[in-house]
This record gives structure tokens, C-alpha cells and sequence, in this order.
């Protein structure tokens, strides 16, 4: 999602051919029939599992905790991208021209950056309330109301930061030159017109300011306190107290190296999905002689990024799936229409330790408080724990 340089925009490049290569029809080239498969399979997942999360935190009150919010709104975005930009985007490589008209140009590229903006700000924010709930330097500050308004502003800056978006964007009649025949095609370029001269130094600094704003220096927050984060689960997992070192508190310390493991699984999904698309927009528009020395490397490059950035967008309720028990039952309920189970087995999973969720650690904290005090007046711990799953 939040494409940087719109496909149309390089293709503006390639309009201008030598004699020797020409212009390739888009019949004849192997993306045209790649991308929008890919694309559909884009489309299919991510309706079903983001709309699935939607529903999920909508209808369910036991899942409308701190970090849940977070994901909710993440989960809105990512469906707001499938619904609005994949269509849109997508057959870019299918039709040599823009067909949507101008208002839609305007909104697509208006929509990418808003919704790559709620994105990535909404990871760093649950990164940080991660860090928060782990490491616990801040606990008061953790309310539900503070992160409804955090979410809500979370928004409302990546609407500022997309405005400039909803106002260059238009659509620009490109000439194709050929050796044999010589028209134009219609284009909707993120950056105004190619062929004034201050698009160019536009275009090099959006750039370079998204590749900061969305990538650099959020990634560097969210790296940063995962590896504080990870770090600290593993001393907290290792200098466990012998003489408490029971089930429960081996299941505790397995459920912590997994929570390690899962937050770093986020952090590679973010690099991979959106590396290519930032390392290809920066040498493009920075390098003075990129339109010479472009090249199938950097063709191949372009697309990958450009089709990694809106597979993201249907990531993240796959890992959900894989990593949350609790996710995978809501899932399989609306999915697949199986019964849930029942909650005594699933509050015998979490006391095992077989599931790790994304439930507010501190809820977590005070289950396993509950449970120790109900274990030494003789009840049983199983019960307390699955209290924030009733519904």
C-alpha cells in the first residue's frame, strides 16, 4: 500500500524509446498477465481476513482491549486499501491508459498515502504499547480512551501527510513515441506534470520525505523497542526464580520467548513488503541518471515493490491467524462456520501455555496473580484466566 510513485509515472520514462527498442505494448509484456492474478489473490485474502478482524472486534466486547485497538484500526486501513486502491491499481499493467478519470486519480493516490500512513504509524504505536505492557515503564498511561484518541490522531496525521497527494495528483496525456506511429496515452501522475521542470525537484524530495516519515524513522522506533522488548523477555524468562519455576511459570516463560519471536516476525514482514518499493523510488527520482540506466534489474525491482507494498496489505491476518489461538477460533467461526471452543478448553490452552495472544499483557499479569492466589486457596487456576474470553 501508499505507493510512492504511481506505475504511470516511470511508464512517462518509457514513452520515450530509441529507435531500437520502441515502445513494448503492454500485450507483450509477462506483468500484464502476472500482476492483476496477483492482485485478485491480493483482493480475495485481504477482504476476507481484514473484514474478518472488523467483525470480530465489532461484535465481540472481550476483544476490545489496548492492543486490539490498535490492530483494529490496522485491519481498517489495510481493508480500506484492498477495497479502494487494489481495484484501481491493479490494472495499471493491464490497460495502457488511466481509465478511472481525473477524481479517481485524485483519490487513489490521496487514499495509498492515508492508508500507508495509518499503517505504518498504527505499527509503531502497538510496537510501543508492547514495549509499555512488557516492560512496563508506563503502565498508568495504558487506558482505553488514550488509545482510541491516539488511534483517532493517528488518522488525522496521515490525512495531513497525504493532502499534498489529493492536490497534484491529475491526469497528464504522455506522447508515445514509435518508430512506425505516434500517439498519447492518458497517465495519473502522483507529481503533477512530468514535462514542468519543478516536478522533477517535487518528486525527489516527496520521496526522500516518505521514505523518512514512513519508513526510516518509524522502523527505526519499532526496532528499537522490539529489541529492548525481546531483550527483556529473555533476561525476565531466564532469571526466573527457581523455587516458583512450576507449569505455569515454565508455560510464562514459553509464552514470552514466543511473543519474542512473533514481534520479530513483524519487523522482517515490515522490511520485506516495503524495502524494494523505497530503495527503487529513491534511486529513480535521486539519481540523475536513472531514466539511461534503467534496466530489467530495476523493471523487475519496480514491480516487486510495487506489488510487495499492497501484499502487506493482507499480511497481517495471516499472522494473526498463525500466532493467536484466539484469533484462529474467531477465524474458523466466520470462515469456516466451526464451533468455537469451549471456554474451559481455552483456558486450559492459555494456562499451558500453548497459546500466545495479542491480549494486554497487563491483563495477562493480573490472570496470573488471580491464578496463584486461587491455586493457594485450593481453586483452580484454569477458571480465572478465561474470564476476558467470555463473551
Amino acid at each position: 500500500m501508499g505507493q510512492t510513485i504511481s506505475d504511470e509515472k516511470l511508464n512517462s520514462t518509457l514513452l520515450e524509446d530509441d529507435d531500437e527498442a520502441g515502445y513494448t505494448p503492454y500485450n507483450k509484456r509477462p506483468e500484464t498477465f502476472i500482476v492483476p492474478v496477483l492482485f485478485a489473490f491480493i483482493y480475495i485474502v485481504g477482504v476476507l481476513g481484514n473484514g474478518t478482524l472488523v467483525i470480530i472486534f465489532l461484535r465481540h466486547r472481550s476483544m476490545r482491549n489496548i492492543p486490539n485497538t490498535y490492530i483494529f484500526s490496522l485491519a481498517l486501513a489495510d481493508l480500506l486499501v484492498i477495497l479502494v486502491c487494489v481495484p484501481t491499481s491493479g490494472v495499471i499493467y493491464t490497460f495502457e491508459e488511466w481509465i478511472w478519470g481525473e477524481t479517481m486519480c485524485r483519490i487513489t493516490e490521496f487514499g495509498k498515502d492515508v492508508f500507508y500512513g495509518v499503517s505504518v504509524f498504527t505499527l509503531t504505536a502497538l510496537a510501543a504499547e508492547r514495549y509499555c505492557a512488557i516492560v512496563n515503564p508506563l503502565r498508568k498511561l495504558q487506558t482505553k480512551p488514550l488509545t482510541v484518541i491516539t488511534a483517532i490522531l493517528i488518522w488525522v496525521l496521515a490525512v495531513v501527510c497525504a493532502t499534498p497527494a489529493a492536490i497534484v495528483s491529475n491526469l497528464v496525456d504522455l506522447p508515445v513515441k514509435n518508430r512506425t506511429t505516434n500517439w498519447t496515452i492518458v497517465t495519473c501522475q502522483p507529481y503533477g506534470d512530468p514535462l514542468q521542470e519543478s516536478t522533477p525537484i517535487y518528486a525527489k524530495y516527496n520521496v526522500i520525505c516518505k521514505a523518512i516519515i514512513y519508513y526510516i524513522l518509524p522502523l527505526s522506533i519499532i526496532g528499537v523497542l522490539y529489541v529492548l522488548m525481546a531483550r527483556r523477555l529473555h533476561v525476565s524468562a531466564r532469571d526466573m526464580p527457581g523455587e516458583i519455576a512450576g507449569p505455569q511459570s515454565r508455560a510464562q516463560a514459553r509464552a514470552r520467548r514466543h511473543v519474542a519471536r512473533m514481534v520479530v516476525t513483524f519487523v522482517i514482514v515490515f522490511v520485506v513488503c516495503f524495502l524494494p518499493q523505497h530503495i527503487f523510488n529513491l534511486w529513480f527520482h535521486c539519481n540523475p541518471n536513472s531514466r539511461d540506466e534503467y534496466d530489467h534489474f530495476w523493471h523487475i525491482l519496480r514491480i516487486v515493490g510495487f506489488s510487495l507494498s499492497f501484499l502487506n496489505s493482507c499480511v497481517n491476518p495471516i499472522a494473526l491467524y498463525c500466532v493467536s489461538g484466539v484469533f484462529r477460533q474467531h477465524f474458523h467461526r466466520y470462515l469456516c462456520c466451526k464451533t468455537p471452543t469451549p471456554t474451559k478448553r481455552l483456558g486450559m490452552s492459555t494456562a499451558s501455555g500453548a497459546d500466545t495472544t495479542y491480549m494486554s499483557t497487563i491483563r495477562r499479569n493480573n490472570q496470573s496473580n488471580n491464578n496463584t492466589v486461587q491455586s493457594h486457596n485450593g481453586g483452580s487456576p484454569t477458571h480465572s484466566i478465561v474470564i476476558a474470553e467470555k463473551r
